[in-house]
């Protein structure tokens, strides 16, 4: 069967040639009689593996060793608790830049421990945009300043790192490894993976170790402190070891690409081939302002909700699949992360532009 174009949120598409070294090593890796899913996390062959991909993200991202990288669980959703309880102690002043479902998450979360600002709030505009960061307003005082870099619903995205007074943290996940960002101006960064990383179930953090010092809290259980994975190599328990190994693989593969900032010029080609048509359309009505679009999630509707089923249908009858909006907004969304070539979103382009002429 030929391969459908995946357009989905997450789990996303992954590169094909990762697939393809997967299948080759999965029964037999490297030789070794086994496979990665049936090898001890505390084995050396393991043990290289989870360390060339630490050292691999480090080079693609120009990290030094004064960064930690940790492979851990949870999904993103539990570094909303995480990183409030290992960064400041109960009571603490922190502020949250609330742009999205998933920023409006981790706000919530760290109320329960902290005093917990929304510094910026566009949800009165459906988070249809980035609002500017009131610098004046920060507390220096502040433990840090929590921003969503790219919002996976609404389709908005941090064109650059803002620049803030106090430790900035950073939810990459619909973008990392897809936007070029300076990954040293950020006290900590996580992802999910299932977007640009690898399949789900396994988490990235990114920490400076300045901010890696030991938890004493009594109230944080030892799973959730920073310091205990990083002392025991992000091996304190059985990690997610498939997945930190398919995620070495994608690092490897985004090298060969030329890295991060060779992928940013492709992710914007595509997104500009889809913006292209929404700007010059009056069919098509796109959802994120221009001056906050990602590059990673065009959002748009149409007329009407029958006109937009059908939308999906007809594009899922091409080939191209998952392109119905979040439950929350509604509408189309085509998530065009790494994995999605430029060839294949000139596909939808065109199907997007017959579509306009037989529909409106």
């Amino acid at each position: 069967m030929e391969r459908v174009i995946n357009f989905a949120a997450g789990p996303a598409a992954m590169p094909l040639p990762v697939l393809q070294e997967i299948e080759k090593d999965l029964v037999n890796y490297k030789g070794t009689g086994l496979s990665v899913m049936e090898m001890s996390h505390r084995s050396k062959m393991y043990e290289a593996i989870i360390n060339e991909a630490r050292e691999d993200l480090k080079n693609i991202l120009n990290l030094n060793d004064g960064y930690d990288i940790l492979f851990l669980q949870g999904g993103a959703s539990l570094q909303f608790a995480m990183v409030p309880l290992n960064l400041a102690n109960e009571g603490d002043l922190a502020y949250y830049a609330v742009t999205g479902n998933f920023a409006n998450k981790a706000w919530e979360e760290a109320k329960k421990w902290l005093n917990a600002i929304d510094l910026t709030n566009s949800m009165e505009d459906k988070f249809n945009y980035i609002p500017e960061i009131p610098v004046d307003k920060i507390d220096s005082s502040a433990r840090y300043l929590h921003i969503t870099a790219n919002n996976t619903i609404f389709g908005t995205m941090y064109d650059k790192v803002p620049e803030v007074p106090v430790p900035l943290v950073a939810d990459v996940s619909s973008n990392i490894l897809g936007k070029n960002y300076d990954y040293r101006k950020f006290a900590l960064a996580y992802a999910g993976a299932q977007k640009n990383l690898g399949p789900a179930g396994l988490t990235i953090v990114i920490i400076d170790k300045r901010y890696l010092k030991e938890n004493e809290n009594k109230y944080v259980p030892t799973m959730l402190r920073y310091d205990i994975h990083s002392k025991n190599n992000s091996l304190y328990n059985t990690p997610p070891t498939f997945g930190i190994y398919v995620a070495g693989l994608t690092f490897k593969w985004v090298k060969s690409m030329g890295g991060v900032a060779e992928l940013e010029k492709r992710n914007i080609e595509k997104a500009n081939m889809l913006y292209d048509i929404l700007d010059h359309s009056d069919f098509y009505i796109p959802f994120a302002k221009k001056e906050s679009r990602s590059i990673m999630n065009v959002t748009f509707n149409l007329k009407t909700e029958e006109l937009e089923a059908k939308f999906v249908e007809e594009a899922k009858a091409k080939g191209m699949i998952n392109l119905k909006g979040h439950r929350v907004l509604g509408g189309i969304r085509a998530s065009i992360y790494n994995a999605i070539s430029i060839d294949e979103v000139q596909k939808l382009a065109e199907f997007m532009e017959i579509f306009e002429k037989n529909y409106r």
